[in-house]
């Protein structure tokens, strides 16, 4: 059997296009190799009727929602190559399993590196997050630290100055804020600690302390990391996808690439971290083009 698209990512963005495509009666195969970015986070915010659910369970009512459509079908695999032959796809997954599909929706978001600080890991998730309006009012008023080591500390404070002013910036030994920068956070009241990171203490994930190189301790209550973001996969490049400066995959406003017949949705294409809601809308743009595509072949 020939698909009409294949699915690759079973996130919010990846789902959401297959619930429409499903919907639209175009018969659909999902994989998804449950590798969640956001597997760390307690719980996930700004999504209307889903405010504060936790992300195994979102994905877990989604899948339900897709049981409804006959079209669509769920692997829980991860592909592994995708091949363009003529004008069909050939998907093959590390079972070995190997499908050929008409049009492609690329979902696979991206990978994050945490900056290099010991215990990161413990706190990251419970009281140390990457999206202030994700986790922002969780945090509101409250001892805070911006802990980065790139050039995006300085519009991270910025952002979350928003909801706590109490709060610093930490740059783990990297000299990445202009003067000027510097000079305007400490004129907010926000300091800048270029020291190296020690340790970060705490107990059950919620942070109390850092610990820098030269022994000073500052009490903190959590915090915001910015990382480093890279696609967690690469076959939109072994495909020939073009690229945008920030990394992610360009396409117009209904997910089309450069490369006929693939679409690219959610945190990949806007590369950077979205919210859910972001991200699904995004995979329902694209699941509307690739019925666009249909609909102008079949006329």
């Amino acid at each position: 059997m020939i698909l009409d698209c294949a699915v690759i990512g079973g996130g919010p963005a990846g789902m959401n296009a297959s619930l429409v495509l499903g919907r639209s009666r175009r018969k659909t195969i999902l994989f998804d190799d449950n590798q969640p970015r956001n597997a760390v986070t307690n719980e996930s915010h700004g999504f209307l009727t889903r405010d504060g659910i936790t992300p195994s369970e979102f994905r877990r009512l989604g899948q339900e929602d897709l049981k409804n459509y006959p079209d669509v079908t769920i692997k829980k695999q991860r592909v592994t190559e995708v091949h363009k032959v003529q004008q069909l796809f050939t998907i093959q997954t590390e079972a070995g399993e190997v499908y050929r599909s008409k049009k492609l929706i690329l979902a696979t978001g991206l990978k994050e590196t945490l900056p290099n600080v010991k215990q990161m890991q413990q706190f990251y998730g419970t009281s140390i997050f990457s999206c202030p309006f994700c986790d922002g009012w969780e945090l509101r008023d409250r001892r805070l630290a911006i802990i980065a080591d790139n050039t995006h500390a300085f519009h991270m404070a910025k952002v979350a100055f928003n909801w706590s002013k109490d709060l610093i910036v930490c740059t783990n030994g990297n000299y990445i804020l202009s003067s000027e920068q510097q000079d305007l956070l400490e004129k907010k009241g926000i300091h800048v600690y270029v020291e190296s990171i020690t340790s970060l203490v705490g107990e059950n994930g919620y942070l109390e302390k850092i610990i820098f190189a030269d022994g000073t301790e500052i009490l903190r209550d959590g915090g915001f990391v910015v990382p480093e973001m890279k696609q967690a996969s690469s076959i939109g490049e072994s495909l020939g996808c073009e690229l945008n400066e920030q990394g992610g995959i360009i396409t117009d406003r209904i997910g089309r690439t450069n490369v006929d017949g693939v679409f690219a949705s959610g945190d990949m294409a806007i590369a950077g971290p979205a919210q859910l809601v972001i991200a699904a809308s995004e995979g329902h743009k694209a699941a509307i083009g690739v019925n666009a595509a249909f609909i102008e072949e079949d006329f």
